[in-house]
């Protein structure tokens, strides 16, 4: 379906036109991550929406007809929309929507409550335009969100194999955490945003579309997203009870080499373990050139695992790596998606390291919990207006409503926001909003991304990522 710009606001927007102030002729807004869960955000997804939806002539005449129809039903009155105000950015700049874009560059980890973008329009007759695209343009929280849920967990992934796995091992780190959630998003869209921003992090992937994604609209070459065989339970149930372990030994049998996964817990994972990968298919495991990676699909997380890895650990050894931890042999590996979450993952990895386990033993599949249990308040991201030009006169513009608790005490409220035109520096390494025109010796790092239909700077997913990764 083809989207109509027009047609991508919040219904209300349509009546602004009229309700800013007479004399309005320019308004600036900036968007930010007021805070949440996480202490950072990464930043990640713009060059998507300004591509997808708003690069070159961003809409036609018919699609404003098609908008002029439908927005009359939709009001049921003829003085909420103004068809003019389209057919202007028509005609004089050729459907090219005169805004301009600054924004942090993607991939950068921005400490929270700072202005992570900011958009103003470039032709006074087109102040209503700026907070127009607010609607649209505030759905960058999700990748963003993505990304950042992505990034912390690897940030828990790497405290572990520095304090528990083998020197030289945190090489496979990329391949820690999967995306399992294409089949759990609401839409394929989400699941290409979703997907790639994992994919700013990691490279463990079954989420294709997200390196489709990246591809399209972050000009590379490469394909991030990396699987590899596996298993599902319509597959491990096709002989019943009784013929698992031949479909276990069929599954090694079709993939003698390279990495394998199988899904083990469709009747007892436990038995799975011991009997049929410990004892009856140990030697073919052991031989193979490549890895069988266990999958338990049910239970307590931390349970199921300890027991699981106190059976493989007995059943095929292990050595004792430099840093004291267990590590089974490099044919084997057990991979957790069921109820994986940022929180689970880091009990686990507490659980396996007091039990004496190496993280090198262990991958991760998350899936609903990486690109699906996540909103726009889990980073609190808003845009809102701080600068205005009326009757030629810049105003500083910004809200500070007081709050009332439960006992009726009142307080400023978190959603206190920012005055002003911004710019965000850099200083001993973290990020600070100031004033556009403080700190004058300080570079700015918002860079105007796209200004009248132009998209003026594209980042390579290269460059996100390696972004991403510097801290």
């Amino acid at each position: 379906m083809k989207n109509n710009l027009i047609l991508l606001a919040d219904a209300y927007k349509y009546s602004h036109h009229k309700l800013y102030y007479p004399g309005t002729s320019q308004v600036y807004s900036y968007l930010e991550s007021r805070g949440g869960k996480f202490d950072q955000t990464v930043f990640y997804g713009l060059q998507y929406f300004l591509k997808e939806y708003l690069e070159g002539p961003a809409f036609t005449q018919q699609d404003l007809d098609e908008a002029t129809t439908l927005l009359k039903q939709v009001f049921g009155r003829d003085d909420v929309f103004d068809p003019s105000n389209f057919q202007y950015i028509l005609d004089v700049h050729q459907g090219r929507l005169p805004v301009e874009i600054k924004a942090v560059r993607e991939g950068s980890e921005v400490e929270t409550s700072n202005v992570l973008m900011t958009i103003e329009n470039t032709d006074p007759k087109c102040y209503w335009l700026t907070n127009f695209l607010e609607t649209l343009l505030m759905q960058v929280w999700y990748p963003c969100t993505v990304a950042t849920i992505s990034k912390e967990v690897k940030k828990v992934v790497k405290d572990y194999y520095q304090s528990t796995a083998t020197e030289g091992s945190e090489s496979g780190i990329d391949y820690v955490l999967n995306d399992f959630g294409f089949r759990g998003v609401s839409s394929v869209e989400s699941a290409g945003l979703g997907g790639s921003a994992h994919l700013v992090n990691f490279r463990g992937s079954d989420t294709l579309a997200g390196s489709v994604l990246a591809q399209r609209y972050y000009a590379t070459n490469e394909i991030y997203g990396n699987s590899i065989p596996a298993t599902e339970h319509s597959i491990c149930t096709l002989l019943g009870r009784e013929g698992e372990l031949k479909i276990f030994k069929h599954i090694l049998d079709s993939f003698p080499t390279g990495m394998i996964a199988c899904v083990s817990d469709s009747y007892n994972i436990f038995q799975a373990c011991e009997s049929y990968w410990g004892e009856a298919l140990k030697e073919q495991i052991l031989s193979r050139d490549g890895v069988l990676v266990i999958r338990p699909d049910s239970g307590d997380p931390i349970t199921t695992l300890l027991a699981i890895f106190d059976i493989l650990f007995k059943q095929f050894g292990f050595t004792t790596n430099d840093k004291g931890y267990k590590v089974l042999p490099p044919q084997v590996r057990v991979i957790q998606g069921d109820g994986v979450n940022y929180e689970a993952i880091k009990d686990i990895y507490a659980a396996l390291k007091g039990a004496g386990i190496s993280a090198e033993n262990l991958a991760l599949g998350m899936g609903g919990a990486l690109l699906q249990k996540l909103n726009r308040d889990t980073q609190s991201f808003a845009l809102k207006c701080s600068s205005v030009i009326i009757n030629d006169e810049e105003i500083i513009v910004q809200k500070s409503p007081l709050e009332m608790d439960k006992e009726g005490n009142l307080s400023e409220s978190f959603k206190k926001s920012k005055g002003g035109r911004l710019k965000l520096i850099q200083q001993n390494g973290k990020y600070q909003t100031v004033g556009e025109n403080d700190f004058p010796e300080t570079p700015d790092q918002l860079v105007t991304v796209f200004k009248n239909g132009e998209i003026t700077k594209l980042w390579t997913f290269e460059e996100v990522r390696q972004r991403a990764n510097e801290h």
